[in-house]
């Protein structure tokens, strides 16, 4: 009886040393409503120890907002003094130059507009020369290229020339190649267009901002020689976000409270996206660039495509993917060629769905129409 009583004393002696501690609280955090700040947040508690607990947390976007003026400014909406009309109602459009001792010469404003992602939704945009995207620059491999660049925005910014092979101190980063060009200065880019292939070129100050807001364009260098057997339709397509709420734009992020609510091909969105009309047996070439913040498949319907070029660099014959539907992420290019076998329209679309609404309705966003005719 002694040894049953002995091992029962030892059991509960044991299952006490390895029960859990009973929490301590400190009652120092525990407040009524009627304790808190004047806005109805509990109050922050910066006393040795509990300042450690609060300063290694991560921030949520709304503390960040509070704390940070910087992330605020992320978060504010996008505005400008004397925002004028947009220059046209079609981005994306090749850009003129002049020649000037064997240099290509172009010119390029950074002004604040208003812009019409479709009928009856108009965002404020940071543009090039006026509209989203900005002109097309294209040009030859191996031409020598000057860019003079005036901002006439309210905030700095630069040029990156995202993928082209350009001099360190041409290559647009503020604060290391180069100082941001001010409001109401000009700044001068200058190199050999090199490689050949789909490039863009788009803000790098304050890019989840201002590129976001419109700063961006195509920039296509071409072979010396030309194609052999060009396609018939070459059409180039820059994906991107918007987030409008009241009818005041902001820059769309991945990030809580700032997704965006409209999604644009070329500035625009379904309905407004751009019919693209092709015979029957034509070859066609579309060139994806993603410059928004977010990842898209886009696929076409009705007819397989051939992945002939990634990020400006072709792609050997043997190695091409035949595909029909293809994701573009952020700051990436696909160059994709189809033959327009069957008449009809055909839809090509985010295959994401919710991309292909417009402020949560459907249908719209990142889908257009291929119009194959006879």
């Amino acid at each position: 009886m002694k040894k049953v009583l002995f091992l029962l004393v030892s059991l509960t002696l044991i299952l006490a040393a390895c029960a859990p501690a009973a929490p301590v609280i400190n009652t120092d955090m525990m407040q009524t409503p009627s304790a808190a700040t004047g806005n109805g947040n509990m109050p922050m508690n910066t006393e040795t120890g509990n300042s450690e607990m609060i300063t290694t947390g991560t921030a949520t976007p709304g503390a960040m907002m509070a704390t940070n003026p910087e992330a605020a400014h992320m978060m504010e909406p996008i505005t400008a003094p004397n925002v004028e009309p947009a220059s046209s109602d079609l981005g994306g459009q090749p850009l003129d130059f002049r020649l000037e001792d064997g240099i290509k010469v172009f010119e390029l404003t950074a002004k604040a507009v208003k812009w019409e992602l479709l009928p009856g939704v108009e965002v404020t945009a940071y543009t090039y020369n006026g509209t989203v995207p900005g002109p097309m620059i294209r040009v030859t491999e191996g031409d020598q290229v000057r860019i003079i660049v005036k901002n006439e925005l309210p905030d700095p910014t630069t040029i990156h020339w995202h993928g082209v092979e350009v001099p360190n101190a041409m290559d647009g980063v503020p604060g290391m190649t180069q100082d941001p060009i001010q409001p109401g200065e000009t700044f001068i880019y200058e190199f050999t267009a090199k490689p050949t292939g789909t490039f863009m070129y788009h803000s790098h100050y304050e890019g989840d901002i201002q590129v976001g807001a419109g700063l961006y364009a195509p920039f296509i260098i071409e072979t010396q020689e030309p194609e052999a057997d060009p396609p018939a339709v070459d059409k180039i397509l820059m994906l991107s976000e918007w987030l409008v709420r009241d009818g005041l734009t902001y820059a769309a992020m991945p990030m809580s409270g700032m997704e965006p609510n409209y999604f644009t091909i070329n500035g625009k969105a379904f309905p407004a996206t751009e019919t693209i009309t092709v015979k029957k047996g034509d070859v066609v070439r579309l060139r994806f660039i993603g410059i928004g913040q977010f990842i898209h498949p886009m696929h076409l319907h009705g007819v397989p495509f051939k992945v002939v070029a990634t990020d400006g660099h072709p792609v050997p014959e043997m190695a091409q993917l035949t595909k029909d539907t293809i994701s573009v992420a952020p700051g990436e290019r696909y160059d994709v060629e189809f033959v327009a076998t069957e008449p009809g329209q055909w839809m090509l679309h985010c295959h994401i769905l919710h991309h292909t609404t417009n402020d949560n309705v459907e249908p719209g966003g990142l889908m257009l129409v291929i119009n194959v005719t006879e």
